[in-house]
């Protein structure tokens, strides 16, 4: 019987990262999960919506609650930060019932819903992992992933409850994953540091630094290719590596996709983007 969910795609692969919206379904499918939309959805605040009124952040994301337990479902992301920051909000609701209270009223008022609290958040690494299992996922590999390979969690997912049964402070499932898929995986001391992704324009130094420090690594370990479970994260190791070579002075060129993108790939989806993938780690190289 199929995993079913509700998805969550994150705060940008439905617009600034289609690679991900393109690879998550298709990569999905094959593993067994139906990933229900959730019509209506917000962006989960990116951690910036919070700065400004945590209690609009709190509200929006009950929203999300709400519609995922209408659909009775509990919530999958490919995003870590979203993850993380759906998991937060989830918790503080559930374990305050008279903030719960003050913003099923706002909910009422406003788009005549209510949550109660009957839904979960999880990573889609921690379903492949934990519901899916490591053996199925092997045997799904069309196209093995070839290649020595670094994965970044980030920190917003790193904590007790949002990482499934993975170890918080030296997590492992990504690493498990890379190996099942047919990759040589290397664990990063840096894999869980932040890469500034909430404050990339308003303190864009610290962020490239940080960026800088974990792609450095990686190329220092001999990783060819870089993996994020973070659509956020992803976009500022991908996106700024020439800035982040500027601003540290080291050398930053690495591949670096999103966890979906190498889930589909090795399962026989996209073979013209594995291709051009192929063509990036033998072009860059170490």
């Amino acid at each position: 019987m199929p995993l079913e969910y509700a998805y969550h795609p994150g705060n940008v692969a439905h617009s600034s990262a289609p690679e991900v919206a393109d690879t998550v379904v298709p990569a999905a499918k094959s593993l067994g999960i139906n990933l229900i939309p959730m019509e209506g959805a917000t962006s989960c605040g990116g951690g910036i919506i919070r700065q400004a009124n945590r209690r609009l952040q709190l509200t929006l994301n009950a929203r999300t609650f709400a519609i995922a337990e209408e659909l009775g479902l509990e919530i999958v992301t490919p995003c870590a930060t979203t993850a993380g920051i759906l998991f937060e909000d989830l918790n503080e609701l559930k374990n305050n019932p008279i903030l719960l209270a003050e913003i099923n009223n706002v909910l009422s008022d406003t788009c005549g819903r209510s949550f109660s609290g009957n839904t979960e958040v999880r990573h889609l690494l921690h379903v492949i992992v934990e519901e899916v299992g490591l053996d199925k996922l092997s045997d799904l590999v069309k196209n093995p992933i070839n290649f020595t390979v670094g994965g970044y969690y980030g920190p917003n997912i790193q904590r007790d409850g949002a990482c499934g049964s993975d170890d918080v402070f030296q997590p492992n499932y990504l690493e498990q994953v890379i190996e099942a898929l047919g990759g040589k995986s290397k664990s990063l001391s840096y894999r869980t540091q932040s890469v500034g992704a909430p404050s990339v324009l308003s303190e864009e130094t610290t962020a490239m630094k940080q960026a800088a420090a974990v792609l450095c690594e990686a190329k220092d370990e001999g990783v060819e290719l870089l993996v994020s479970i973070c659509t956020l994260s992803h976009a500022v190791l991908d996106v700024y590596q020439v800035k982040a070579s500027k601003v540290s002075g080291e050398d930053t060129s690495i591949p670096v996709i999103h966890f979906t993108e190498l889930l589909a790939f090795s399962m026989g989806h996209f073979n013209s983007r594995l291709a051009q993938l192929r063509t990036r780690i033998a072009v860059i190289g170490n």
